[in-house]
């Protein structure tokens, strides 16, 4: 809850008058997220919050978290393919273990809805694109196995006790309160705070490899609608989130420097530092969206750009107020 998707479905939520509980051992996110949420909701609806501090890989903690709750949103998760690569077990253990303690949870306090995040991870080595949801390869890293795992216990689970719920593929979600720190960070904090600082920026390969960047307002919008459908054929299935176009490093690395000149223009145009290919990643990725749609309603309405210039601010405030602090 107190991550970057965690945070944002917090706010979220309040605002639209919810009442929340949230779980987090703080390894991966952060207290001062949950501060700016509550400065940007109010001490009212910021009152219809109740924050546990607890690990997933505690059964009791799980089950703390869930008693009473209608619907269940789990984010909770050791991302990161280079973090798995190096901490295999560990990566197991929150999102394998952890996920199957919350699910237990969340069956035993009788919630009507189970979401989950998984990733385009699963895909793996499919070499078809658009990615389709039915059509999944071997998995590439431990993170993406454990992702594939996440949706192999929903599956069972709907069989074995009939309890339902609904995956999410996320493809490169980014916006505000997306930690540009430490060696796991997603690019696109990464590189605004490298070009920010004047620093190096970083592409592993030749800048042609591509993604399908998603803005974190598309994600809040599917786990919502994930949330609240209720068409039986919608349930027990896995959908692509993202924006459906693809983008490559090359073209982020312009989008995002333009961005920040527009802002900053005495910083000088730089050009990127490329590298050796990094283990475990794949080369393109792209969602066929039309399943989530289809079923969900899904609507992404935010393209790579208006993102980009929508968490710009954030993102270089935060880059600042590390300056300042450090």
């Amino acid at each position: 809850m107190a991550g970057f998707i965690g945070s944002n479905l917090l706010e979220t939520l309040l605002g639209l008058d919810q009442r929340v509980r949230g779980l987090d051992n703080y390894f991966t996110g952060h207290k001062k997220n949950l501060e700016q949420v509550q400065g940007l909701v109010g001490e009212k609806q910021w009152s219809r919050f109740q924050m546990i501090e607890g690990d997933i890989r505690d059964p009791a903690a799980c089950r703390r978290a869930c008693e009473g709750v209608d619907f269940v949103l789990h984010q909770a998760a050791l991302g990161s393919v280079p973090r798995s690569l190096a901490e295999p077990v560990a990566s197991h253990e929150s999102n394998v273990t952890g996920f199957l303690n919350m699910l237990i949870a969340a069956r035993d306090a009788g919630t009507k809805q189970f979401v989950f995040a998984s990733s385009s991870a699963v895909y793996g080595d499919a070499p078809e694109l658009p990615k389709v949801e039915d059509r999944t390869g071997k998995p590439l890293s431990p993170y993406a196995a454990s992702k594939m795992m996440n949706e192999l216990y929903a599956s069972a689970f709907a069989r074995s006790y009939g309890f339902h719920s609904i995956g999410l593929r996320y493809f490169n979600v980014f916006g505000p309160r997306q930690d540009p720190e430490g060696a796991y960070a997603a690019v696109i904090p990464k590189w605004i705070a490298a070009m920010l600082r004047r620093e190096p920026v970083y592409i592993n390969g030749d800048g042609e490899t591509s993604r399908d960047f998603c803005y974190i307002n598309n994600v809040v919008q599917a786990n919502l609608l994930a949330a609240t459908a209720e068409k039986a054929e919608a349930l027990d299935q896995a959908y692509n989130i993202a924006l459906g176009e693809r983008t490559t490093l090359n073209e982020l690395f312009l989008m995002l420097q333009t961005s920040i000149r527009m802002r900053k223009p005495e910083l000088r145009e730089t050009k990127p530092v490329y590298r050796e290919f990094r283990p475990g990643d794949v080369r393109h990725s792209l969602a066929d969206i039309g399943k989530a749609q289809g079923l969900l309603g899904y609507a992404p309405e935010y393209k790579v750009q208006q993102g980009i210039e929508l968490a710009m601010d954030w993102y270089m405030k935060e880059s600042v107020k590390r300056e300042t602090e450090s």
